[in-house]
């Protein structure tokens, strides 16, 4: 095995591990300020601790971990002012997004947008708040990957992970519910091909979001980070 493919490895690796942190953090199970001890998540996954290493240093690039000194890697504790900003810059970014997306997309495009809030709507008929919490983030993600630019893409993601940390602060649990509404709303613009009026859509459904979130953190009791990510193991790409 050549030098090249062990660094590939490695990196596959690194993400795989990333992407089981992520959904754990957006979906709850790992509360903000919860830590995120190298050697545990190691042994959990049988990786190296250079390697969990580089996963964190991927979702603190992302703003989901931060690296406190005396205690290492912890889960995010974005403040309320800076979750303010964040939905802003999010704001501006997602319109963007719809304005592009409006009169462009195909039956097949549209059709896996209804789909894709159809199991939002199944998480959260099942009481699977967290789920549908994700789904929800994964929908813009969505949109913003139906564009073709990689540019938004990118920075959708990581403003997406970011606001789904943050309403797992702040947010009232009516917020899951009206967001698959707004979610199909959504949907309905981008394929009639109003442009300005996708965009009022998308500028209120986030707006709203902000406007549904409590000003103080929500108490959330403290789990062991081995138990959380033995309920993630079938995420982990082998």
């Amino acid at each position: 095995m050549s030098e090249g493919t062990v660094d590939t490895s490695k990196s596959k690796r690194s993400e795989s591990i990333a992407k089981v942190l992520r959904n754990a953090i957006i979906e709850q199970a790992l509360p903000s300020g919860s830590r995120l001890p190298e050697d545990t998540i190691g042994e959990q996954f049988k990786a190296s601790r250079t390697i969990v290493r580089e996963a964190l240093s991927q979702l603190a690039t992302e703003g989901l971990v931060e690296h406190r000194r005396n205690r290492g890697a912890v889960v995010a504790e974005p403040s309320w002012e800076e979750a303010r900003d964040t939905f802003e810059l999010r704001i501006a970014l997602e319109k963007i997004v719809v304005a592009r997306l409006a009169g462009t997309l195909g039956s097949s495009e549209i059709a896996a947008l209804r789909a894709h809030v159809a199991e939002e709507e199944a998480a959260l008929e099942s009481g699977d708040d967290a789920r549908s919490i994700r789904l929800g983030g994964e929908f813009h993600v969505t949109l913003a990957e139906m564009t073709g630019s990689q540019f938004l893409l990118r920075y959708t993601q990581e403003f997406t992970s970011r606001c789904s940390l943050i309403l797992s602060l702040y947010s009232r649990p009516v917020s899951v519910e009206c967001g698959v509404a707004e979610h199909r709303a959504i949907i309905d613009n981008l394929a009639d091909g109003s442009s300005d009026q996708a965009v009022e859509v998308m500028v209120q459904h986030l707006g709203d979001i902000v406007e549904r979130a409590l000003i103080k953190p929500r108490r959330r009791p403290n789990h062991s980070i081995a138990n959380v990510l033995a309920n993630y193991n079938e995420l982990l790409d082998e």
